[in-house]
């Protein structure tokens, strides 16, 4: 194998893991502060993260004489933008892992790749076989996960599936005006808008102590630096010379990480029936990608690897 390709796989392995784990610092965190205080906390960390990525090594990355480059005023309105969109996802996500495991989240999570060309298609991006039956997978895995006898999902279950549309909508948004933004500036204002609404909503809807903070300061940290500032540089470097498709695939084993993290340090345990949801909802997101793989490439959707957290 290529050197230089084994090196992308494999920081971009590293980074599926990182995130991965993350959904078990996330859940290992609510036994300490609430999930508003964690998210402003961990956003706001993982933004000061990447101060020293922008100035060492993104400052330049576009330039302000390129056509159609965002900056100043319109900058900080995308990035508010952005960060309400966030704010969103991550508040579903996070309230939703109170009551589902962090494996079941991990997955339910990774929906996003299947939705993002489903929501596209309202901004007239076409969707095709290989997308429908990347879908089709995806929604008979969410049943054996998370739908019980009675034909309900469950509440974390359903919280955390409407975090997926968020992060969808995310990658859109962020699709759209990344190649004419420094993407590193924009993560920070994005990250710090959300930080701001969490612990906005968290000042009136939590107790914030600072003691509480501290007891949970290894999840927090683990959130916000390692998975936001460590995974966010390891991935924006792998990317620059893997396939976009093949990058999704790897990153997609997110989930699998995610089982595993709960599965380690938490005690979590999935039953066959939950097993069969999590490999059907994997086998969704590997085949949504197949247009990509196999066939014409969707400039628009696949320029960039579906990041949730780009």
């Amino acid at each position: 194998m290529n050197v230089k390709v084994f090196k992308n796989d494999f920081l971009l392995i590293l980074t599926a893991l990182i995130w991965g784990f993350a959904f078990t610092a996330q859940r290992a965190g609510m036994e300490y502060v609430g999930p508003f205080t964690y998210n402003g906390v961990r956003f706001l960390l993982g933004a000061l993260s990447l101060v020293p990525v922008y100035f060492v090594g993104n400052k330049n990355q576009i330039g302000s004489e390129e056509p159609g480059y965002i900056s100043g005023g319109k900058l900080v309105f995308f990035g508010f933008l952005a960060g309400l969109i966030l704010f969103g996802g991550a508040s579903f996500q996070q309230i939703g892992i109170v009551y589902t495991t962090a494996g079941k989240a991990g997955f339910i999570t990774g929906l996003y790749v299947v939705l993002v060309p489903l929501l596209g298609m309202f901004f007239s991006h076409t969707t095709g076989v290989w997308r429908w039956t990347g879908v089709a997978l995806a929604v008979a895995g969410l049943y054996f996960l998370s739908v019980t006898g009675s034909f309900t999902i469950e509440k974390g279950d359903f919280l955390v599936l409407v975090s997926a549309f968020f992060w969808a909508s995310h990658v859109l948004l962020i699709a759209r005006i990344s190649p004419r933004v420094n993407a590193v500036l924009l993560s920070i204002i994005q990250y710090l808008f959300c930080a701001f609404f969490s612990l906005g909503t968290a000042f009136f809807t939590e107790t914030m102590e600072g003691g509480m903070i501290l007891q949970a300061w290894l999840p927090i940290v683990y959130g916000g630096v390692c998975s936001v500032g460590i995974a966010y540089t390891l991935q924006v470097v792998a990317q620059r010379k893997a396939h976009p498709a093949h990058a999704a695939i790897i990153l997609s084993l997110e989930g699998v990480f995610a089982v595993l993290g709960g599965f380690l340090i938490l005690g979590e345990r999935l039953l066959p029936r939950g097993i069969l949801g999590c490999a059907l909802m994997f086998a969704g997101m590997l085949v949504s990608q197949g247009e990509t793989i196999f066939g014409k490439r969707d400039v628009d959707m696949n320029k960039r690897v579906f990041n949730k957290d780009d």
